[in-house]
This record gives C-alpha cells, structure tokens and sequence, in this order.
C-alpha cells in the first residue's frame, strides 16, 4: 500500500542553522533516502520550494481565483515529501519515524487513496464531481 509522508516543519529553520548543522541535516536526509531505495519501498520523493513561490488556486461562484502565497497561515510549513510503498501502517509510522524531518518537524503519514480504473471521459468527470482526484 502506498502511503505519503508528508514533512512540515518551520521553513526558517534552515537559516538559523550553522554550516555544519546544514551539512549534518543534509547528510541525514542522504541516508534516509539511501534506506528507503535500499529497502525498495521509495516510489518518488521532493523538496518543495518556499512557501513565498506558492499560488492557491479556489473557485469562486464557479470562476477560478488566484491568490499568490499560501492558503493557511501556519508556523510549519510543508516542505516535502517521500512517497513509499510499505505493507501496512506500522510499516509507513516506521519510516516516519526514522524520517529527519521528526526530528525538527512533523511528519504527516497519510495512506494514498488508490486510483480507479477508468474506462471512459464519463468515469473522470463523475470522479472529478466526487472530489476524487
């Protein structure tokens, strides 16, 4: 089952770090990845640019409005994810665990809704009405 671990944690963290804390979390986050592809479980992961580059997009009376920034404003904010392929939730709440970001943040695991098959353009509409991506 695929689950993702979503990491939040206060993006400016990272400046107030010295070189040597940056180049140790880098390091921890290096392994991390290494465990993961080591363990074959990896399916994708990301770093997400800072949250001043973000634009929300919601729909208003049904037309789309474009806000720049983010759509909540928090202490954490999302800075990434690992996407991961593990037997059950005790396995993913592992992975979590060992993540880096636990250690300065949080990390969200969320299990991914799988995607139906569709046979026809009628099918995604119906999804797309249901809120299923």
């Amino acid at each position: 089952m695929e689950y993702l671990l979503i990491l939040y944690a206060e993006e400016a963290g990272w400046n107030k770090m010295t070189p040597t804390e940056q180049e140790r979390g880098a390091a921890a986050y290096m392994a991390y990845s290494k465990a993961l592809t080591a363990a074959g479980v990896l399916k994708g992961s990301n770093r997400l640019q800072p949250i001043a580059a973000a634009t929300t997009v919601r729909l208003s009376n049904g037309k789309p409005q474009v806000l720049d920034g983010p759509y909540a404003d928090t202490k954490e904010q999302l800075g990434g994810y690992f996407l991961i392929d593990v037997p059950d939730l005790d396995a993913a709440l592992s992975w979590a665990a060992r993540c880096p970001g636990a250690g300065h943040g949080v990390v969200e695991v969320r299990p991914v809704w799988p995607r139906p098959a569709c046979d026809s353009a009628d099918q995604s509409a119906e999804l797309a009405h249901a809120g299923q991506p």
